[in-house]
């Protein structure tokens, strides 16, 4: 078991053990841990009532979240000719073809973002092995697969956010900063939890959300109402 330091242990006194929090309060309670040096990122877990080994019932996708995230996202495209132009005036960091596929099955993975133009996944496809495990892989159904390159890298620039469900049936995201302002912060948490809750697949019986934690980097979790 890893050691607790004095500091989280000071704050996990502070946090509310079992008590669930209305998600104004639990954002409040969260910005009072911001006791680091650096600015913690602030990630929300949810906990859903889906089974992960049914197809139908995968929670996949993505979202723009109305502040950002707080951080400058690595985007690399694959793409050529036009599109090559336009991902670049975008603001992709790297924008190749061949040369972009042997860096990375080199094992060069430095980005946060992989964008491909639908012309190009026949270069992209072998090379899921690498990014895959890591949810770098572009995909249709995320939205990493299009012919509007420049539309997708100015989402991901301005902190767009990918999510899938784990073996679980958990789906996690980093919602901000934690220096982000109180509202900005409850803005992004309430936009996730409204995207996910209209994402419910038609094939799930009962309860969908089943329970709602949030938690800084390196800080006690606090559990929200549901």
């Amino acid at each position: 078991m890893a050691k607790q330091s004095k500091r989280f242990r000071a704050l996990q006194q502070k946090a509310t053990g079992q008590e669930a929090l209305t998600l104004d309060a639990a954002v409040a309670k969260v910005k009072e841990f911001a006791t680091t040096k650096f600015d913690q990122a602030v990630e929300i877990h949810m906990r859903l009532g889906i089974d992960p080994k049914q197809a139908d019932q995968i929670v996949r996708g993505s979202i723009v979240l109305p502040h950002g995230i707080g951080k400058s996202q690595r985007v690399v495209v694959f793409a050529k000719g036009d599109m090559a132009e336009v991902a670049r005036e975008a603001g992709a960091d790297v924008v190749g073809q061949e040369d972009l596929a042997q860096r990375i099955k080199d094992g060069w993975t430095d980005f946060d973002a992989c964008i491909a133009a639908p012309d190009m996944m026949g270069l992209v496809g072998p090379l899921g092995k690498v990014l895959g495990p890591r949810g770098l892989m572009p995909s249709p159904r995320a939205g990493t697969v299009t012919p509007d390159v420049a539309r997708v890298v100015r989402e991901y620039k301005a902190g767009k956010v990918e999510f899938r469900n784990d073996s679980g049936g958990n789906v996690h995201a980093i919602v901000g900063k934690i220096s982000f302002d109180k509202d900005k912060l409850l803005e992004n948490v309430r936009a996730f939890i409204d995207h996910i809750q209209a994402m419910k697949p038609s094939a799930v019986k009962g309860t969908y959300v089943r329970g709602i934690v949030l938690a800084a980097t390196m800080s006690p979790s606090v559990r929200v109402a549901a």
